[in-house]
């Protein structure tokens, strides 16, 4: 996953037009796995490992709050940033600072979906793969537009990356050690993919309005939905 922060490099000669397509449907495939991983697998495991039905539902509610809070604070920053330097340049690295936390958390999300079992585990990393593909691109363009020339966008970006990694590897290590870890951790990343895909992807997608393209968009979300339930088949 941290390697995708270097998706920029495929799609430097791509034309803006075919850019947007292909963001487009990844966007859609996003939105159906987010809500497919969250429905289909983490919200089933954490009532499962979860005797009190309640209790998880409040750790749910409080994943989307987490998220909430936190794109707040990362959107207070930006315009707080912009408005003390009169420059373009700190969207720049507060885009870094925002994308190096979103990746520290997928990467705890996946460390503590392994933890659950091996299925769960690979249907999470898709999902946050399926939202960390156009994520990735629309960093990259960011910091180009802030002043970053094209190498060092995509240095800096892989950088923010590595994060998961790092994330990850917390989750491994405190999993082990404390009982009821992963039993936290996938109701809070259900309500975090939640609201990713309710609050921030759904609206990108409505706006487009046109009829065909709205099918293609429908198609892309059922078939982010059916794989999911593919491994949960599998399962």
């Amino acid at each position: 996953m941290s390697l995708l922060s270097l998706v920029g490099i495929a799609f430097i000669s791509i034309s803006e037009q075919r850019l947007k397509q292909i963001i487009f449907v990844m966007v859609s495939l996003a939105v159906g796995s987010l809500f497919g991983d969250a429905f289909i697998h983490l919200l089933p495991q954490s009532f499962e490992k979860s005797h009190a039905t309640v209790e998880a539902s409040l750790w749910v509610l409080a994943g989307i709050f987490l998220f909430f809070i936190l794109e707040k604070f990362l959107r207070w920053r930006h315009q707080h940033t912009l408005e003390a330097n009169h420059t373009i340049h700190p969207v720049g690295y507060m885009n870094l600072f925002a994308d190096g936390v979103h990746n520290f958390i997928d990467g705890m999300i996946i460390g503590a979906s392994y933890l659950v079992s091996l299925p769960v585990g690979i249907a999470t990393t898709i999902a946050v793969i399926f939202h960390e593909i156009p994520h990735e691109l629309g960093n990259f363009f960011v910091l180009l537009y802030a002043g970053f020339t094209k190498t060092r966008a995509l240095f800096f970006n892989f950088l923010t990356g590595l994060f998961a990694i790092l994330g990850t590897l917390v989750a491994l290590v405190v999993g082990a050690r404390v009982e009821d870890f992963s039993s936290l951790m996938l109701p809070l990343a259900a309500g975090g993919f939640i609201y990713i895909a309710g609050s921030d992807l759904v609206p990108e997608l409505n706006k487009e309005v046109e009829l065909s393209k709205s099918l293609v968009q429908l198609v892309a979300i059922a078939t982010g939905v059916g794989l999911m339930l593919l491994l949960a088949l599998v399962e």
